[in-house]
C-alpha cells in the first residue's frame, strides 16, 4: 500500500470540496432570486349583476335633434375573475324586451325588423377582453367584442373613474360607448334617425358567494300611451 498523504494535503482537499459545495449552493440561490416571482394563481370565479342597481340602456338622436332613450330590462351577465387575477365582462341583452321611454309606438319600432329585429336576432352580446381588476376604479377604455344584429365587431367603451373604493360593489360602476348603427346593418329609418347609437351601462354586482345573476324580470306589458312630443319616423 502507498503511504498516506500528508495531513495538510488531506485537509486542503476537504476544504476545497466544502468551499466548492458552498459556492454551488450560493449560485443556485442567486439564480432563484433573479427569476421573476410567479404570477398569482387564483381559482376562476364570477359575480352576477344585482338587478336592483343594474341598468342597460341606449340613446340615439332623430334628424331633428330629439333624443330617444331606451332600456333593456331583461339581461344576463357576469364579471368573471380569471386565474391570473384579471377580469372579463360578459353581457347578453334581450332585444324582444327592449322598451323605448313610455312610447308604445317607438317600442314596437325598436323591436321590429327595421331596427333590432328581435325575431331574428334575440340578443345583443358583449364580451370584453381580459383587463386589470382595478380598471373599474381608475377608469379607462374597456375593449371587447360586440355582437349586434348578426354582426360582430370590436368596440371600445369608456369607464369613468369610480366614485368609491370598490365600484360595482359599494357603489355603481358605469360605462358608455357609441357605435355606428350602419356598421351593424341597423339601417332602418334613415330619414328619421341619426347614425350613432350610444349604449349606457350602470352595474352593481351581487355579493361574492351568491349564484350567478338571473335575468332582471321585465314587465310583460308594453308601455302605455305614446308621448305627444315624439315624432314617428317617416318611412
Amino acid at each position: 500500500m502507498s503511504p498516506s498523504a500528508p495531513a495538510p494535503r488531506r485537509w486542503r482537499g476537504r476544504a476545497l470540496r466544502v468551499l466548492g459545495g458552498i459556492a454551488l449552493a450560493l449560485c443556485a440561490a442567486a439564480a432563484g432570486a433573479a427569476q421573476p416571482p410567479a404570477a398569482p394563481h387564483n381559482p376562476p370565479s364570477s359575480q352576477g349583476f344585482d338587478p336592483l342597481h343594474t341598468r342597460f340602456g341606449f340613446e340615439l338622436r332623430t334628424r331633428w335633434g330629439q333624443k330617444v332613450s331606451g332600456e333593456f330590462p331583461r339581461y344576463e351577465g357576469e364579471v368573471a375573475t380569471l386565474a391570473d387575477g384579471r377580469h372579463q365582462v360578459r353581457i347578453r341583452l334581450a332585444t324582444a324586451a327592449v322598451v323605448v321611454g313610455d312610447s308604445e309606438r317607438y317600442t314596437r319600432l325598436a323591436r321590429g325588423e327595421r331596427f333590432f329585429d328581435a325575431a331574428r336576432y334575440p340578443t345583443i352580446e358583449f364580451v370584453s377582453e381580459p383587463h386589470a381588476a382595478d380598471l373599474v376604479r381608475t377608469g379607462g377604455p374597456l375593449r371587447g367584442r360586440l355582437t349586434l344584429h348578426g354582426v360582430s365587431r370590436w368596440e371600445t367603451f369608456v369607464l369613468p373613474p369610480g366614485a368609491c373604493a370598490r365600484p360595482g360593489e359599494d357603489c355603481d360602476a358605469y360605462a358608455y360607448g357609441s357605435v355606428s348603427r350602419y356598421d351593424y346593418r341597423l339601417d332602418g329609418w334613415q330619414l328619421a334617425l341619426g347614425d350613432r347609437v350610444r349604449f349606457t351601462m350602470q352595474v352593481r354586482l351581487k355579493p361574492a358567494g351568491l349564484r350567478m345573476a338571473d335575468p332582471k324580470p321585465s314587465d310583460s306589458k308594453t308601455p302605455a300611451g305614446d308621448g305627444a312630443e315624439r315624432k314617428e319616423p317617416s318611412r
